[in-house]
């Protein structure tokens, strides 16, 4: 999602025309590339466009004003502004799923060749059961997640604070997930919706949909387990 200072005189997606967004490359801009083509604002700069600012791990040109928003999870990075001193009061906060050009992230990826072998997607199966145990764990004892992941902090910059936080809000992403089918299933519609964000960005990155590049086959061999 964009977290944008609110001084900066954004409100809507209208006031981003001569503006500069910090976004993270290597793949997680094609969202925003989307969203700005749908709003047909150029991303080169100028006027009516936006200026790009390649951002790293952290919030640093939000709060130095460097830019006038940049990239954030709503469990992660969004906090990062709030604990620097700014408020919810003093943000302004665009949901790309809110606005249809969310993109599938986390996945399981496989060779499709690998699928024929009955022993390989077994233990596919088998890992993707353990993860979901794991997640569905974690989310049942938050604190305990989060200090576990804290005992593996080899860096020390990991707080008990932002740690615990963070797994209280992906458990309510989780909770509030639109999955009938539960965690570990891909939706269909989020993969064409996916499909769609990437063909809309302006970008080469695929230049047609894709065939064959999702499956089921790895989900229900974990449901039978």
């Amino acid at each position: 999602m964009l977290t944008c200072r609110k001084d900066s005189g954004i409100r809507s997606p209208s006031d981003f025309a001569g503006k500069k967004i910090g976004v993270w490359f290597g793949g997680n801009e094609y969202p925003l590339l989307s969203w700005l083509s749908k709003l047909g604002i150029s991303a080169s700069g100028g006027s009516n466009g936006v200026t790009l600012i390649k951002q790293g791990w952290n919030v640093d040109p939000l709060l130095q004003k460097q830019a006038h928003c940049v990239s954030t999870m709503s469990y992660n990075e969004y906090w990062q502004v709030i604990d620097a001193g700014l408020s919810p009061a003093d943000l302004v906060v665009f949901k790309y799923d809110g606005e249809g050009v969310a993109v599938l992230e986390d996945g399981l990826y496989v060779m499709e060749n690998r699928l024929n072998d009955a022993n390989f997607v077994n233990r596919l199966a088998r890992f993707l059961r353990a993860s979901m145990k794991g997640w569905e764990y974690a989310g049942n004892n938050p604190d305990e997640a989060a200090d576990i992941v804290l005992e593996n902090d080899d860096t020390g910059a990991q707080t008990e604070k932002h740690q615990r936080r963070m797994m209280r809000e992906i458990n309510k992403l989780v909770a509030n997930a639109d999955q009938p089918n539960g965690i570990g299933y891909l939706d269909p519609s989020d993969y064409n919706r996916s499909v769609g964000v990437l063909l809309a960005s302006g970008d080469a990155v695929i230049s047609k949909p894709p065939k064959g590049a999702w499956t089921h086959k790895v989900y229900e061999a974990m449901t039978n387990l």
